[in-house]
């Protein structure tokens, strides 16, 4: 399939709607279509404002975050309409790809 992949940039300490940003991130893309999704942790980064983030030893409240999605163009369209309604700013990359699955059928 073609599509795109959409990766989307916040710290971990970050909420919106009183849940955890990057699990609201990949609920609304499931929701809109996404064909799957991964949150993954970082160890440093920066943000658009220059500010640096980074994983310390007691504290993860600082973590950046990656939610990456894989999306069809009606997926990508639905997805970007929906984010654009909320009070959130996230930073993000889109680019063109092509997606599927192998492998045997799930039992």
């Amino acid at each position: 399939m073609k599509g795109y992949q959409l990766t989307f940039f916040t710290e971990q300490d970050r909420r919106h709607r009183h849940t955890p940003i990057g699990e609201w991130l990949l609920k609304v893309a499931k929701d809109n279509g996404a064909a799957g999704g991964t949150l993954v942790g970082g160890a440093e980064g920066f943000d658009h404002a220059g500010h640096f983030h980074s994983v310390h030893f007691f504290e993860l409240a600082d973590q950046p975050l990656a939610i990456t999605v894989s999306v069809d163009e009606a997926a990508c369209q639905r997805l970007m309409d929906a984010l654009a309604q909320e009070e959130i700013k996230l930073t993000y990359v889109k680019v063109p790809v092509e997606y599927g699955r192998v492998g045997k059928a799930d039992k």
